[in-house]
């Protein structure tokens, strides 16, 4: 890998991770665009782990808070505290997990091809639009039902399809559900860390076991560059959402899927 090919995957991942456009999608397309070779499993794994450090850091408080309520949640065989919502978001993890067990090999075989990610982009983002237009927008994080995390668990394991973007869809069902734009995207962020742990860590096994040669400079490269830009996307994210909401994304997507349309189509 160059210097550019680095720079490029590494920021990608990084700022598309969270934003509901699909990182997935980006990180296909650009490759074949470009013309560059598979940018290899080592560097998938450096990514994944710079994204990882991201969330944790950023969320470094409220993760300390909710696996102090959680571990003292189950001592007690009870409630405690945050614990609530520490329970919501490993019981959101299982749909996706058991997808990603039971289908991924279907997923990658068949479901990677730039149609595919070219119409979950514009229907997932036509999704998203509808909910943001329509959401009352009424309740936090907090007050999640048992039925509202199995539904976001749900949409979570349908974002494994390529395109449809974990952020997005887990976002859409938020805001379905009365979830505030704010809520929604913490909720999907915190969600993202035990689904980037496994996901990283499925492919951190499939390394080792692939004894392939480590070019560590873009590893470390990888990792740095994709972490600062994805700490500096959730900031701001947080912080913008609730002024232009998620209309922006909508266009952006709109828009990419009809250039993959016209570009894969012809």
């Amino acid at each position: 890998m160059d210097l550019i090919q680095i720079f490029a995957l590494a920021l990608l991942q990084g700022l598309t991770e969270f934003l509901p456009i699909s990182s997935s999608a980006h990180l296909i397309i650009l490759p074949i665009i470009a013309g560059w070779q598979d940018q290899g499993l080592a560097f998938d794994v450096a990514v994944h782990v710079g994204t990882l450090t991201a969330v944790v850091f950023y969320f470094r408080k409220t993760l300390t808070t909710l696996t102090i309520d959680w571990t003292a949640s189950i001592n007690q065989r009870s409630l405690v505290g945050e614990s609530r919502l520490a329970w919501a978001v490993l019981f959101g993890t299982i749909p996706v997990s058991l997808a990603g067990l039971f289908l991924g090999d279907i997923i990658e075989n068949h479901l990677r091809s730039p149609l595919v990610i070219a119409a979950t982009t514009i229907l997932f983002g036509l999704m998203l639009g509808w909910a943001d237009w329509q959401s009352k927008q009424h309740r936090d994080e907090h007050r999640l039902s048992v039925f509202d995390i199995l539904f976001i668990g749900i949409a979570q394991a349908i974002a494994l399809i390529p395109g449809t973007s974990r952020s997005g869809i887990t976002i859409t069902v938020g805001l379905m559900l009365g979830l505030t734009r704010q809520a929604a995207a913490r909720f999907s962020f915190l969600l993202s860390i035990p689904v980037i742990v496994l996901a990283g860590g499925l492919k951190t096994i499939e390394l080792v076991r692939s004894n392939l040669t480590t070019d560590w400079f873009a590893i470390s490269m990888g990792t740095i560059l994709s972490a600062i830009s994805a700490y500096i996307c959730i900031h701001f994210f947080l912080k913008m959402i609730e002024k232009i909401g998620m209309w922006p994304f909508v266009v952006y997507r709109l828009i990419l899927g009809a250039i993959l349309l016209q570009l894969f189509m012809a």
